[in-house]
This record gives structure tokens, C-alpha cells and sequence, in this order.
């Protein structure tokens, strides 16, 4: 795990493997903004295979929301040809054969907190940079 997301109280996580309904399993919230990481559940070992956020920060401070949130940014957001992960995280899960993944989300941006998804996004993804040379296999780029 990485400490850089420990600071955000709101976060929660849940499991997703080619059986399931990621609409269903999926338990981010629908109106809020952050990061969420995906690990690849193998045994024992979990690997960090991607990195995604949502929300911006405008110039005045507000938060730039999507509508539907970190809910709508995992289930909705496009991935593998185009493609929703609803739908693409299923079918890439069979071909690499991957047992399932965890998802962890956390919102980063609220009345108490402020801190921009994207940064820590990307704190995230240069850190595991620096450890292993590359970034993670999901991620295309940053």
C-alpha cells in the first residue's frame, strides 16, 4: 500500500474477478472525487496494474466534478479499445488470466480535505516508476 492515500478517511474497497457484475460489486461513492488503485489478485501476492482518478481543481479552488463520481469513473470510464470497464475489465481479466482485482478508492477532495486527484494520481504512478521502471501494465500513460 502507499502511505500517500492513508490520510484520506473516506476510501473503501471491494473485489471484482470475469463472474462478477462490476455495477453490482462496485462500492465507490457516486458524488465524490479522488483516486482509485487496482490491484491483481494472484495467490498470495497483489500487484499494483493501474492507477486512475477523477475530478479537477479550478482555478478558484471548487472542485470540477463528474457526474456519478469515482462510482461512475470505474464502472463507466473507458478502457481497452474504448470500452467500458464494465465490460472490458471481464474480458481482460479472462485473457490475462488474472484470478480478480482490488479496487481501492479514496476521496481526496471535500470540505476538510483538498488535495487534487490527479496529484496524488501521480505521486502514485511515479513512485512505482521509480521502483520498477515502468508503469503500471493497465496504465497506457500519464
Amino acid at each position: 500500500m502507499y502511505k500517500e492515500v492513508s490520510k484520506f478517511k473516506n476510501s473503501g474497497s471491494f473485489q471484482f474477478s470475469s463472474s462478477d457484475d462490476l455495477e453490482v460489486v462496485c462500492n465507490a461513492p457516486n458524488d465524490t472525487s479522488g483516486v482509485f488503485l487496482v490491484y491483481s489478485i494472484e495467490g498470495d501476492n497483489k500487484v499494483l496494474i493501474m492507477v486512475g482518478s477523477t475530478g479537477s481543481v479550478q482555478n478558484d479552488g471548487t472542485l470540477k466534478a463528474k457526474n456519478g463520481g469515482l462510482y461512475d469513473k470505474i464502472v463507466n470510464g473507458h478502457q481497452f479499445a474504448k470500452t467500458a470497464r464494465k465490460y472490458s475489465w471481464k474480458t481482460q481479466l479472462k485473457l490475462e488470466k488474472i484470478e480478480a482485482v482490488e479496487v481501492f478508492w479514496y476521496e481526496t477532495y471535500n470540505d476538510k480535505t483538498k488535495v487534487i486527484p490527479t496529484f496524488v494520481e501521480g505521486q502514485i504512478l511515479q513512485l512505482f516508476l521509480k521502483e520498477n521502471g515502468k508503469l503500471p501494465k493497465w496504465n497506457v500513460a500519464f
